[in-house]
């Protein structure tokens, strides 16, 4: 039978709100209208929040840190009709922007291993969410919104292959913004050659990250209950967001 959602929910002010549900997983697949995903909503209007409270939206999550909310304030932060929450989900960590690899691998496997009690915050609140969908986001809705997806998507059973896919995605989204990104990079004082690379989304990075996951810890699950510390009730409730029943 054919859904009748797709990916890519298009709202005016954002360029990539994408649903998590319709990726297969052992048993089925991942429900839609359960989790979004998403970059920068500081360009939302009225009209725009109304179309997100419509499709279900009762909990948002901005994973940005402090400056990023006084530059760009969520407008979300102010409306009674979601539950808003603010975790930074990097805070103020960053690679060497002179890493001679991956240097977004190189921020994945740092955030992994240095931000778990923000991850533990971010997945506690998701899993202990009111009935509605949870969107979380930060400004491209790549990095810090790719792991948590990747892990919420791991969590459901979705092989990494799907997961890796899905971080790509980001790129054609994010196409018609990134030299606005850039521009505002270089007003703080950013180099244009070392920050462009950042805003890549590439396909092997998020792969490469899962076998780190996989190699370092065993595997997705036991990350999130060795290392997070998450117990297995609310592992299970983030499966249920995911993939129960409605």
């Amino acid at each position: 039978m054919q859904t009748p959602f797709k990916r890519h929910l298009p709202v005016n002010g954002t360029f990539n709100i994408r649903d998590l549900g319709g990726y297969a997983t052992a048993e089925g697949e991942t429900r839609w209208r359960r989790v979004l995903r998403a970059d920068g909503l500081h360009r939302l209007d009225e009209d725009g929040m109304a179309t997100l409270v419509n499709e279900g939206v009762t909990t948002v999550i901005d994973l940005r840190h402090s400056g990023e909310l006084v530059h760009q304030p969520n407008p979300f932060s102010a409306n009674p009709a979601v539950a808003y929450h603010n975790v930074s989900l990097f805070d103020s960590l960053a690679p060497s922007l002179d890493h001679d690899g991956d240097v977004l691998y190189a921020l994945y496997v740092m955030a992994l291993a240095e931000r778990q009690g923000a991850i533990k915050q971010v997945l506690t609140i998701i899993a202990d969410a009111p009935e509605g969908v949870v969107l979380f986001h930060c400004t491209a809705g790549k990095d810090r919104t790719g792991i948590i997806s990747a892990l919420l998507l791991a969590i459901a059973g979705v092989q990494a292959e799907l997961i890796a896919e899905d971080y790509s995605l980001t790129a054609d989204m994010i196409a018609p913004m990134v030299e606005d990104i850039i521009a505002d990079a270089v007003s703080r004082g950013g180099n244009v050659d070392q920050f462009r690379p950042m805003l890549a989304s590439n396909y092997e990075t998020m792969a490469a990250t899962i076998n780190h996951i996989v190699g370092t810890y065993g595997s997705p699950d036991a990350y999130l209950s060795q290392h997070v510390g998450l117990d297995a009730a609310t592992i299970e409730q983030l499966r249920d967001r995911l993939t129960g029943e409605a």
